[in-house]
C-alpha cells in the first residue's frame, strides 16, 4: 500500500558506450596520462640516440679521411713505404682531444703511433681551482650513475674480449686491403666506441693503416638516459596525483554512500541526506539520488503500510462493534420483531466484514502482484475491448446497465508498458463504480483517446456513468481509502472503500494518473491517462 516514489533524475546525456561515462573518460585519461609521457620521452631519446651515433660515425669518417689525407702527404715515402718518425711527429701535431684515439699500423699489424701516448701538453694555468662539488652537482651524479646502472641491466652487452677480437680483426684486414671500414664495438675497459679503419696510401699501395676512435659515447648515451628520468618522475608524479583524485572523486563518495545507507538500515539515520552527491553531474551523483529515491520509497511504503494497517484495524472494530452490541442486546431482546431486527444488523456487519476482508486481502496480493510480475506492451485499445465485452452479457439482476466501449483513436495503435492483471483491475474497479451509481437501464461508457502531455503521447481512458455524479468537496477524498459515500437505499456492507484507492495506486505505478470530474450533462467522469511508447 505505499505511495508513489519520487521521480528518479534521467539524463539525455547518458550513454551505453563506455567512454560515454564521465567516470570512465576520466579513469582512461587518468590512467593513460603517465604512459603517453613515458612513450612519448622514450621515441624522443631514441630518436637522438640513433641519429647521435650516425653522425658521431660520419663525423669520425670525416676525421680519419683527412688524417690520412695528411699521412699519407707527410709520412710517406717514394719506395713507397711509411715513414714511422714522421707519422708519429704528424699524429703528435693534430693534438685530438681525450675521447678521440687515433693509432697508425703497418701493413703487418706492427702499431706505429698510439695518440694516447703521443699527447702530453698539459695547460695547468687553465684548469680551474679544485673545490668540493655542491648538492646539485653530487646529486646529479648519483642520479647519472644510478641511471646508468638501471638501464644497463636492460641493454646487457656482451663480451667486450669477444666483440674486440672479432670486430678489430675485421676492420683491420679491410682496411690493409684497401677499403674503408667503421663498426660500433667495445673497447677493453667495456666502453662503447665507434671505430673507423682507413689505409694510408701512397699512390695506389697500401704502406699502414689509421684506426680512429670514439669512446664517448657511453658517456653521452648514460646522459640522455638521465635525461630520462625527469619524464619518468613526471609520469610517477602524475599517476600518483591522478590516484589521489580518484580516490577522492570516487572512493570517498562511494565510502560516504556506504556509510550513510548502513546507517540507515541500523536505524542511526531516518532518511540519507547527502545535498553534495546529489547536485554532482556525473554517475555518483545518478547513484546518489537513485539511493536516496530508494530510501524515500522504502520509508513511504513503511509509512503508507503503517497507516494502512491502523486503517483496516479501525474499519474492522467498527463492524465487530456493532455484533458484540447486537449479539448482547440480543440475549436480553424478547420481542420477536426487534431480535430479527438484531439478526440482520448481525448478518449484515458479518456481510461487511467478509467483504472488507476480502478487498484487503486483494489489495495485498495486488501489492505483491505488481512488486513481481514483468511489464509487458500491451495494445491498450484491444485490452479495454476485450475487458468491455465482458460486461456486455451480464444480466446486472434486472437493472440492465450497459457498458459500451468507444475508440477515438482514429485507428492509431497505442501501446502502454505495464501489467494485464492490475491494469484490468483499474477497468474492473471504475466500471464497477460506475454501474454501482447509474440508474436503471442506465449506460456506462469505455471511451479512448489519443492525448499529448508535452513531448509524452497519453492513453486516455475515459469512464462515465449518468448517475448522480460527485460532490465537488469530494473529488480527491473517494480515492483515500475505506471512504464510500453512497446514495440512500444502497445495499450496506458492498462497499469497502478500497477500489478507488487501488485504482490510483495502480496508475501511480505505471507512471500514469487518474482524477475525476463531474459530466456537464450529469454523471460522473474518470479519466487515467498512461504513457504510450
Amino acid at each position: 500500500m505505499a505511495g508513489t516514489s519520487p521521480p528518479r533524475r534521467t539524463n539525455g546525456r547518458r550513454s551505453a558506450s563506455i567512454l560515454g561515462s564521465r567516470i570512465a573518460r576520466l579513469i582512461f585519461a587518468s590512467n593513460l596520462a603517465g604512459l603517453a609521457i613515458l612513450i612519448a620521452g622514450a621515441m624522443v631519446l631514441n630518436e637522438m640516440r640513433a641519429g647521435f651515433v650516425a653522425s658521431k660515425k660520419q663525423d669520425l669518417i670525416a676525421q680519419a679521411q683527412v688524417f690520412s689525407s695528411l699521412l699519407s702527404d707527410a709520412a710517406t715515402t717514394p719506395e713507397p713505404s711509411l715513414n714511422q718518425e714522421a707519422a708519429r711527429e704528424t699524429l703528435a701535431r693534430l693534438n685530438l682531444p681525450d675521447r678521440i684515439r687515433a693509432r697508425i699500423f703497418t701493413p703487418s699489424g706492427e702499431m706505429v703511433a698510439d695518440s694516447y701516448f703521443l699527447s702530453d701538453a698539459v695547460d695547468v694555468s687553465a684548469l680551474p681551482p679544485l673545490r668540493e662539488p655542491d648538492w646539485f652537482a653530487r646529486m646529479g651524479r648519483d642520479l647519472s650513475e644510478w641511471a646508468g646502472e638501471v638501464f644497463d641491466v636492460f641493454s646487457p652487452r656482451r663480451s667486450a674480449e669477444a666483440l674486440r677480437a672479432q670486430t678489430f680483426e675485421e676492420e683491420f684486414r679491410s682496411a690493409a686491403r684497401g677499403d674503408a671500414a667503421s663498426s660500433q664495438r667495445f673497447s677493453d675497459r667495456g666502453q662503447r666506441v665507434i671505430s673507423v679503419a682507413l689505409p694510408v696510401q701512397r699512390v695506389s699501395a697500401v704502406v699502414g693503416v689509421l684506426i680512429v676512435e670514439g669512446s664517448d659515447i657511453d658517456e653521452i648515451i648514460r646522459a640522455e638516459r638521465v635525461a630520462l628520468v625527469p619524464f619518468i618522475g613526471v609520469a610517477v608524479l602524475t599517476a600518483f596525483v591522478t590516484s589521489i583524485l580518484l580516490t577522492l572523486v570516487i572512493a570517498r563518495p562511494m565510502r560516504r554512500l556506504s556509510v550513510a545507507a548502513d546507517r540507515v538500515r541500523s536505524g542511526a539515520s531516518a532518511r540519507m541526506d547527502l545535498p553534495q552527491l546529489t547536485k554532482r553531474t556525473d554517475e555518483i551523483g545518478d547513484l546518489a539520488v537513485s539511493l536516496q529515491s530508494m530510501t524515500e520509497a522504502l520509508i513511504e511504503r513503511i509509512e503508507a503500510n503503517e497507516q494502512f494497517a491502523a486503517d483496516v484495524a479501525h474499519e474492522l472494530k467498527n463492524p465487530l462493534t456493532s455484533i458484540r452490541s447486537a449479539v448482547e442486546t440480543l440475549e436480553r431482546v424478547k420481542d420477536p420483531d426487534a431480535a430479527a431486527r438484531l439478526r440482520q444488523v448481525i448478518a449484515s456487519d458479518v456481510k461487511r466484514l467478509d467483504r472488507l476482508i476480502t478487498d484487503i486481502s486483494n489489495a495485498s496480493r495486488l501489492e505483491a502482484e505488481m512488486s513481481r510480475l514483468p511489464t509487458e506492451a500491451i495494445d491498450i485499445a484491444r485490452f479495454a475491448r476485450d475487458i468491455v465485452h465482458t460486461y456486455e452479457v451480464l444480466e446486472d439482476g434486472g437493472q440492465g446497465v450497459q457498458v459500451a466501449f468507444v475508440d477515438d483513436t482514429l485507428g492509431a495503435r497505442l501501446l502502454v508498458r505495464g501489467r494485464e492483471g492490475p491494469l484490468g483491475q483499474v477497468l474492473r474497479n471504475l466500471i464497477d463504480n460506475a454501474r454501482s451509481f447509474s440508474p436503471a437501464s442506465g449506460r456506462v461508457e469505455v471511451r479512448l483517446e489519443q492525448a499529448a502531455d508535452g513531448p509524452r503521447t497519453l492513453a486516455r481512458l475515459i469512464v462515465e456513468d449518468f448517475g448522480p455524479g460527485i460532490p465537488e468537496d469530494k473529488l480527491e477524498t473517494i480515492f483515500n481509502r475505506f471512504y464510500t459515500d453512497r446514495p440512500k437505499g444502497t445495499a450496506f456492507g458492498n462497499n469497502s472503500g478500497l477500489g478507488l484507492s487501488i485504482v490510483r495506486q495502480i496508475a501511480a505505478t505505471h507512471r500514469g494518473s487518474v482524477h475525476a470530474t463531474n459530466r456537464p450533462e450529469g454523471g460522473a467522469r474518470f479519466t487515467v491517462d498512461l504513457p504510450a511508447i
